[in-house]
Parts: structure tokens; sequence; C-alpha cells
């Protein structure tokens, strides 16, 4: 995506071979919501999981939060769950951060959890990792290539049957530890002048990066790469807080924990042989709620989708078809986080996105394709299209029955 200091010569290579959305969107601008809708297909507001879990308290601010769930129901229908019912071997590597032991993803349809439980961050990238749910490595080992290794494991044990591996990485997620020859390699790269400057992240990047490697090599070795889609996304933005920021996410505005693009517009790259065109791109606005209902097409799925799911299967943008009409896709997050968010709900519709925020009820509105950095607020210029895109949002937030903050008797006035 123009970084002049990462290294992602596998990713770069997935997104040849597929298509890359340039306008694809985290269903929340935290880790736990998005993580909730990849599995349901049901946006954060309709599940009550809206923040990460278990959350950032603020006792004192304006508003009080909703008390909302810190878990991913067993009554919710994961696409775990429905591919099982298609008969495919499912697992799980890495991060769940989607409740306590009872919720863990082998009570949720995965077959095998490999590391995933209730925290969203590894004690340590390096073995020891001190993960409940991950046997040790050898001292010293780096997570980012465990995970791989599991992932390579598992297709080979499946290489002959429908298999759904679900690897949502740790990385890159903090603390920000990476492996010391890779970051003085990176250390030596950067210049005066780069949007990114941190070696230690980027080194953590290629880790990544290398595990896709690892996995596709797999695929073609087994020759079971043509018949084996790939998508590859994110959970939220990238991270900018500190005083040496850990990434650098323009020309979007912010970043994780934002109300804005910064906070939740994501890479996606989905690969799917014979079907997408190697090299296409897509602007179409696409959210993380899309994958259920878009998987389970690719595979004709006899079982009916669960319902009340809010995704639409993207199938026909893959396919290249203009056949795709959806008014609108939407946010609701009613916390407060470190990374500057208030209470918020935001809705993109065509070119426009509005946020509305709760605590004095203001609305800012931006035109994206002439201002995607967010620096112009047009709601004094558009009223009618503020006001337009307010009442779809109301109305929107009504749908799901979208909880709300409430005046906090407890705020200390600052």
């Amino acid at each position: 995506m123009g970084s002049e200091l990462y290294e992602t010569p596998n990713i770069d290579r997935l997104a040849g071979e597929g298509m890359l959305f340039d306008n694809a969107y985290a269903a929340c601008t935290v880790c736990s919501p998005t993580r909730a809708a990849v599995m349901t297909g049901k946006y954060p507001a309709r599940l009550r999981i809206t923040d990460w879990i278990e959350g950032h308290k603020r006792p004192e601010a304006k508003l009080s939060v909703p008390d909302w769930t810190m878990y991913l129901p067993h009554e919710e229908v994961t696409i775990a769950e429905h591919l099982k019912n298609e008969g495919y071997a499912t697992c799980h590597i890495g991060k769940w951060h989607l409740g306590f032991e009872d919720y863990r993803p082998d009570t949720q349809g995965f077959d095998q959890n490999i590391g995933g439980y209730h925290r969203g961050q590894p004690p340590s990238y390096f073995a020891p990792y001190k993960i409940p749910t991950l046997e040790e490595g050898p001292d010293g080992e780096y997570l980012t290539d465990r995970e791989a290794a599991e992932a390579v494991k598992f297709i080979t044990a499946n290489k002959d049957n429908p298999f759904f591996l679900y690897l949502p990485h740790y990385t890159v997620h903090t603390p920000i530890q990476s492996k010391k020859e890779m970051q003085k390699k990176y250390a030596d790269k950067v210049r005066p002048g780069m949007k990114q400057t941190r070696a230690d992240y980027a080194a953590m990047i290629e880790s990544l990066d290398q595990s896709v490697g690892t996995i596709t090599a797999a695929l073609d070795k087994f020759g079971i790469a043509d018949k084996t889609i790939i998508i590859f996304t994110s959970d939220n933005g990238g991270l900018v807080l500190g005083k040496i920021p850990v990434t650098d996410n323009s020309p979007l505005r912010a970043g994780k924990g934002s109300a804005y693009e910064g906070g939740v517009r994501v890479p996606l790259i989905v690969k799917w042989p014979g079907v997408t065109e190697p090299g296409s791109r897509s602007d179409e606005p696409v959210i993380s709620v899309d994958y259920f209902p878009t998987i389970s097409e690719m595979v004709n799925a006899q079982s009916d989708l669960p319902p009340d799911i809010d995704g639409e299967s993207i199938v026909p943008i893959l396919r290249g078809s203009d056949d795709f009409d959806r008014d609108a896709i939407y946010w609701h997050y009613p916390h407060y986080h470190p990374g500057g968010a208030t209470p918020y709900s935001a809705i993109r519709a065509g070119d426009f996105r509005l946020v509305q925020f709760f605590e004095d009820g203001r609305c800012e509105l931006y035109n994206l394709r002439d201002d995607v950095g967010e620096t112009r607020d047009l709601t004094e210029k558009q009223p009618g299209k503020s006001a337009q895109l307010t009442a779809q949002l109301d109305t929107w937030r009504r749908s799901v029955d979208a909880q709300s903050p409430l005046p906090n008797p407890n705020w200390n006035g600052e």
C-alpha cells in the first residue's frame, strides 16, 4: 500500500494473484468486535460486543458506557460451525480474544484451537510464550514462525479433504518484539522523511509476510493452491500511539482506537483461483461482516445462513460483476479508547462518511473521494447530506438495537 520501509514480497505476490480492495473496512476500530463480526457476519452493535475484551475504563468521563457483552455467545452460529455442517475440518491458530475458557474456539465450531484464549496479546513473542492453549516451544522460538508451522501441520493432515483454517496472527499487536537480526536490517534502512520509522515493527511485519509465504508454499507443495481460497485482512487500523508512533497510516487520519479512517480502513486481498482476476482491484466499500456470507456462497453451502446476518456476499465483486448494490456500511463504538475515540457512530454511503459523536451530538461529514484524509468537515456546506446520513444512521442503530452511552453522574466536568 505504499510504504517505503516495510518489505512484504509474499503478501505483494498474493495481491498480484488475487483481488486487492482499496476500500475495505474492519467492523470496529478495535479487535474483539471485529473478530466477532468475522465469526458471525453480524455487526458488533447487534451482538453487543462493542469494545475489546475487557475494555477500557473511564469512570469519570462525560458518558457512561453501556453494559456490553464480553464474550461470543454460544447461541451465535459461527462461520466454523457453518462450515463444519458442510463437511469441513476446522482449525483456529493464534489470537481469539472473544471470551474466557468457556468460550474458546473449541467451543465455537473449531476442531482444533492452537493458541487462542481470552487475552488479546501474547505475554511474549519468544518462547516461553506462557499461552495456556499453546504447547511451549524451545526457548527463543518466534511465535509468528510457530503459528505458520502449526498451519502447515494442519494443511498437511487435511490436504485431501475440505478444510477451513482461521489464522489470526498475534502479530503485529503489542508488545512490539521482533527478531534482532531482522530488526537491524530495517534500522539500517530507515532514512529521514520516511513515514514509517520503527525498525522493530517493520521486522514484525516481515515475519508475518514470511508466514504467508510458508503457508502458500505448503499449498503449492501439495498441489492444492488452485483450489484453495485465501482471504487476507486485518481487524483494525495501524497503531499510532506513543512518543514514537508504531506506524503511520497517512493519508488516512489517525489510527487504531479512533473514529476516523485510520482506525477502520484495512488491507484486504482475496485470492479465489479461477474466479478472481489476478492483479485486479476493487474500490467497492466492503466490511468484516461480509466474509461469512461470502465464504458460504463460495463453497456453495447447503446450510441456510443464520438469521439476522448483516453482511452481504461480495462474490459478485470477486467475479468482476457490477451487480453489487448496498446503501451503506456502519460502525458503532459507544466507548472511550486511549487511541482517541470518544463514543461515536459512523456511516459510509457512497463517497461520503459521517461520524456522529455522542458526547455533544456533533457530526462531521467528509467526502472520501476528494478528501481521504478527512481534513475538511462538510456539515455546514452540505447540511442536507449531513441530515440525510444522520437519519439513516439513526434508523440503522434502531434496527440492530444498538446500545447507547448515558450521561455519567460521576463526570468530573473535565
